[in-house]
This record gives structure tokens, sequence and C-alpha cells, in this order.
């Protein structure tokens, strides 16, 4: 079974998010979303809310069961996870030279450390190549439309948080 580890914060998982899980769910048997924790980082999302997001979206909009996409949490290693769960991959998802720039960084280190996991760079979709966890709360806390952004479970998630 090929199965992809996809971490990241998803605070809240974007449209930009969905793009790289819908083409990572092309190529493997199974994408697990690995939500990081960070004791150092206030989260505007719980990982609880994260999760039951990403939960819905997989049942929503992706149509999936959870044996092809499950969402876990991770607060170590990210190649530390990846081998507790079987996972042969890690996908990184670009939307410009900045990402990429950082993200072969990382895929270097992670392949020192653990030369049996294969990172696969994903470019996200012209569409969605602009958005970002941090603009879309931005947008949100100023009482702008984020429909075009997020999912719209998660839109209704930051406006039912705004009160608007």
């Amino acid at each position: 079974m090929k199965i992809a580890l996809y971490a990241g914060s998803f605070d809240p998982i974007t449209n930009g998010h969905l793009d790289i899980l819908q083409s990572s769910l092309i190529f493997t048997d199974k994408v697990v979303v690995a939500i990081g924790i960070q004791a150092t980082k206030k989260p505007f999302f719980s990982f609880e809310e994260r999760a039951a997001l990403i939960t819905q979206v997989r049942k929503d909009l992706l149509n999936i069961g959870s044996d092809r996409l499950q969402v876990i949490s991770f607060d170590n290693l990210l190649i530390e996870k990846a081998r507790e769960i079987g996972a042969s991959f890690l996908i990184r998802g670009l939307r410009d030279g900045t990402d990429f720039d950082y993200e072969m960084q990382m895929a270097g280190m992670n392949e020192v450390m653990a030369p049996e996991l294969r990172t696969i760079f994903l470019p996200t979709s012209i569409s969605s190549r602009m958005i970002s966890s941090t603009l879309v709360r931005q947008i949100a806390t100023m009482g702008g439309d984020v429909t075009p952004f997020v999912p719209q479970n998660v839109a209704q998630a930051l406006y039912s948080k705004f009160k608007f």
C-alpha cells in the first residue's frame, strides 16, 4: 500500500491544501493528513476543530472514506511520524519559488535522516497559488469574503468564530 504523509498546520485548510490533497490521492492508496502541534504556537482553530473541518471536507468534497484519507496530529519530527504510520512519501505543496527553496532544504535534511522516505513536490494550481491560511484568517478577521479561498464548511467556521 502506498501511503503518503501530508503535514501542515491547516489553520484552516484552504482550497490550496485541497488541491494538493486531490493530486496526492491520484498516485497513492492513502493520504494521512498530519496536523502539526507546536506548544509555542497558539493556533486559531484547535486541533480538534481543524481535524473536524478536514474530515468534513473529506466526506463532502472528496467523497472518500477514512481508508483513503486519515487525519492525525504530530508533535515530533515529521520523519518519525512517517515511519510510525508506514508512509513512503512526504507530500509538500509548492506555491512559488520561496516555497521551493525552503522545501528543498527540508527535503535534503529529511533524506539524510530518513533515506527510505521520498519527498514529492506538487505545485498548486494557478487558481490556488496565492492562497495561504494566514491571509485567509486576516481577511476573515476584517469581515471579508473568504469563500473563494476555502471550502464552504471552513468559511462557515471562520464566520462563526468572528460572529459575522
